[in-house]
């Protein structure tokens, strides 16, 4: 079984500058069209906030991520809520969700078929799935960059780059393997100015290529 390493975090640095990937979540949630009462499972939840969206909908989430940090976070603020450090690849649910939901955490997991299984053993059936994540040319510019720098060092970036970035096709296709029927794909451009300028910039590459 292949293993996941944990990525360092910095919750603070998270919540304070990159606040967007929670709230470009938000259409998310509304895709999955959550119910009162429904178990819902949020994989890579990061620091809770749309963990909380959900429970204010009326659905019993469960939040679970990798991070140690970003769970201690989540609890800090919504301690009212169920969290847990749980490698997605590996994850097996006591009992079935009516739904998964994920925000910007699948890029992150390099094993997608087993994250994929992970997915479907969660589900009850005839449970739905519905997940926002990069797509195939996200980041690229940042991504060159990194290569072009690291590469006069003689380091090889393609080997430390920790983000996975499938095509619709390529994700669909794995899906289906598993078992499901996609619905609904959409690969969707999406402009995102960085906050604080170069700062910002240098908040992402930290926090996120550290």
């Amino acid at each position: 079984m292949a293993e996941q390493s944990i990525q360092t975090w910095d919750a603070e640095l998270y919540d304070s500058h990159l606040g967007f990937v929670a709230e470009y979540g938000r259409d998310v949630v509304g895709l999955l069209r959550p119910k009162p009462g429904e178990r819902i499972l949020d994989l890579g939840c990061g620091t809770g906030d749309l963990t909380k969206e959900l429970a204010d909908l009326g659905a019993e989430p469960f939040g679970i991520d990798l991070s140690p940090a970003m769970i201690e976070k989540a609890r800090q603020k919504c301690p009212e809520l169920a969290f847990s450090v749980e490698n997605a690849e590996t994850f097996r649910a006591a009992e079935p969700f009516d739904a998964v939901f994920s925000n910007a955490a699948l890029h992150w997991m390099k094993h997608p078929d087993l994250v994929a299984e992970t997915i479907r053993l969660a589900l009850r059936p005839g449970g739905r799935f519905a997940a926002e994540f990069g797509g195939k040319g996200n980041v690229e510019t940042i991504i060159h960059g990194m290569q072009t720098v690291l590469a006069r060092y003689g380091i090889d970036a393609a080997k430390r780059n920790p983000w996975y970035f499938p095509s619709i096709g390529e994700y669909s296709s794995l899906l289906e393997r598993h078992g499901f029927t996609v619905q609904f794909a959409v690969h969707f451009h999406r402009p995102t100015p960085l906050r604080d300028g170069e700062r910002g910039t240098v908040a992402l590459v930290d926090q996120f290529w550290r």
